[in-house]
């Protein structure tokens, strides 16, 4: 599947950071420990409706994570996957008449024009689920030949036995892993299982749904092992962060991480499980079905400057749950004009120490609202002229900079 374009990232004179992140399966901020190439995986939109604020926060997030590594000098494997076939498509195809392979295309191109705008850096390996099927299937049927996934009625479950290590990613208790799984798109009450808590690996050939002929059988598959398959095929086991939006922890992140395991015996699946926190409208989580949500296409489609919302929906800790309040863009939009008087300037306070402190700030599990702030304070300082610093390369240096490490290009 295509991907889309990548936007130049000025490199910075001085030594990057190691990054340390919160990893959700230990409950701590770590150091991250990549090789010369640093993994990432990253879940992937169901292509039924448009970008909201809540997922372009979240791959904002990891935007950043990338940024981090490639200015401490370490390449970067980012794979990011696409469920052009699930339910939800399925479901708002039929409701609106489109045919589902048209949503999931008109979709996913808006979702990269929206990427692109953003100047989200592009993963290296942009995987459909409908390219995948002979991969997915083929892995399903290596976890029924070993006993860790057994049929249903015409439809195929993992084991929740098979990793060894079911329960570590997320931490939860079992009544809260039933609890979300019957939120969550999940069964824990269908008859027959071996456990309430075992994932659907694949859906068998229904009426009226698409299927594809395969290994284990007419059907498609179910939506942990997609993204288990996806990564552990193209980026190995122990990859350095699995992310996604906290509503993945589990069940998403703990099965696609069981399955992997069970799959090849090796544990940990991800070195980091990291989870960025959801934006709300009015109090509330944005979603589809409580019809709240704010769309990157429309606020561009209204001549909103992508940078503002970008900065917009830095301002404020990745993990943390927050409000996209009235204020918050018009905030964002002052602040890049301010920003961009900055660095206009002839001379500014010393642009290397305003480097080193984002790059302190970013390093300490992502804490964009300090880096920006010190962005603010050099800017203040340098078009109010209340430091007797004046170093002619600074302004060229802090653009640089916030392009860099932010992704802000002023």
């Amino acid at each position: 599947m295509k991907s889309w374009s990548a936007p130049d990232v000025p490199s910075l004179p001085g030594a990057g950071r190691p990054l340390r992140l919160y990893d959700t399966a230990t409950d701590e901020v770590r150091p991250t420990t990549p090789g010369p190439t640093a993994r990432l995986y990253v879940c992937g939109i169901t292509p039924y409706d448009a970008t909201h604020l809540g997922h372009a926060a979240t791959y904002l997030a990891f935007d950043i994570v990338q940024r981090m590594w490639l200015d401490a000098g370490h390449d970067v494997h980012y794979v990011q996957n696409v469920t052009d076939v699930d339910d939800p498509l399925l479901e708002r195809a039929a409701a609106t008449g489109t045919s589902w392979t048209e949503l999931a295309e008109r979709e996913t191109s808006l979702f990269r024009e929206d990427m692109a705008s953003l100047r989200v850096l592009p993963p290296r390996d942009y995987i459909g689920v409908v390219e995948s099927i002979g991969e997915i299937a083929a892995a399903v049927a290596e976890l029924l030949a070993s006993n860790d996934a057994y049929r249903l009625d015409n439809d195929i479950y993992a084991t929740t036995k098979g990793s060894g290590h079911f329960g570590y990613e997320s931490r939860y208790s079992t009544d809260e892993m039933l609890a979300l799984s019957a939120e969550r798109g999940g069964d824990p009450e269908r008859v027959g299982k071996h456990d309430p808590l075992d994932a659907m690996l694949w859906k068998g050939r229904s009426d009226g749904e698409p299927y594809w002929d395969s290994v284990v059988g007419q059907g498609r598959p179910g939506w942990h092992i997609e993204c288990s398959v996806i990564a552990r095929n193209r980026l190995g086991m122990g990859i350095d962060v699995q992310g996604g939006g906290s509503d993945l922890r589990f069940p998403h992140h703990e099965h696609s991480a069981a399955h992997a395991e069970a799959l090849t015996g090796e544990w940990p699946f991800a070195r980091h499980y990291v989870h960025a926190g959801m934006i709300g409208l009015d109090g509330e989580k944005m979603s589809k079905s409580r019809g709240n949500l704010v769309f990157v296409s429309k606020l561009r489609g209204a001549k909103v400057d992508p940078m503002s919302i970008r900065l917009a929906l830095l301002d404020g800790h990745y993990r943390a749950d927050r409000e996209w309040t009235g204020g918050r863009l018009p905030r964002a939009e002052s602040r890049l004009a301010a920003w961009r008087l900055a660095v206009a300037a002839e001379a500014g306070p010393d642009g290397q120490a305003v480097v080193n402190r984002i790059r302190d700030r970013l390093a300490d599990d992502l804490d964009t609202s300090a880096a920006i702030a010190i962005v603010d304070r050099w800017a203040a300082e340098t078009v109010e002229r209340t430091s007797d610093a004046a170093d002619p390369s600074a302004p060229g240096l802090v653009r640089d900079a916030v392009d860099a490490l932010l992704g802000i290009r002023l």
